[in-house]
């Protein structure tokens, strides 16, 4: 089941703007340390943050919160898998808020897909919940 859905297209000018203003103080604030080696080792560097920035308010929007309700900017991280595709990891009260909204029984999963042309980066966020298995949901052996 489709748990929400978010989308948020971004100006790449607007971005490199706000780079040139505000510089590391933007980026620490904004963008995890793996996000920034990402974006800095590519050859269209700001098209990166771009996406990435749109990546997290797209994310925002699927939590159903927006930014607000006390979810930074880092608490939502892209990644990328060996073959490219992005990959959305939510930490501190992003993650607390996808666990309140996944039903009982179900596991969350977030995709994410991104997208530029400049002048824009686009982002599309989708979270699902989906039944676990019966395995997974066995207790296992262990200390209570």
């Amino acid at each position: 089941m489709i748990l929400g859905i978010g989308s948020d297209l971004a100006n790449i000018d607007r971005i490199a703007a706000t780079l040139d203003r505000f510089g590391d103080r933007f980026r620490n604030r904004v963008f995890t340390e793996v996000e920034q080696r990402k974006a800095e080792s590519r050859r269209e560097t700001v098209a990166t943050y771009a996406k990435r920035w749109a990546a997290k308010e797209a994310c925002s929007k699927a939590l159903g919160t927006g930014l607000r309700m006390g979810i930074s900017w880092r608490d939502m991280a892209v990644t990328n898998l060996r073959s490219g595709q992005p990959v959305m990891h939510l930490t501190g009260w992003a993650a607390e808020r996808l666990a309140a909204m996944t039903p009982p029984g179900h596991e969350a999963f977030v995709h994410v897909t991104l997208t530029d042309d400049h002048p824009w980066a686009q982002a599309f966020v989708v979270i699902e919940a989906r039944p676990k298995t019966a395995a997974a949901q066995a207790p296992t052996g262990g200390a209570a």
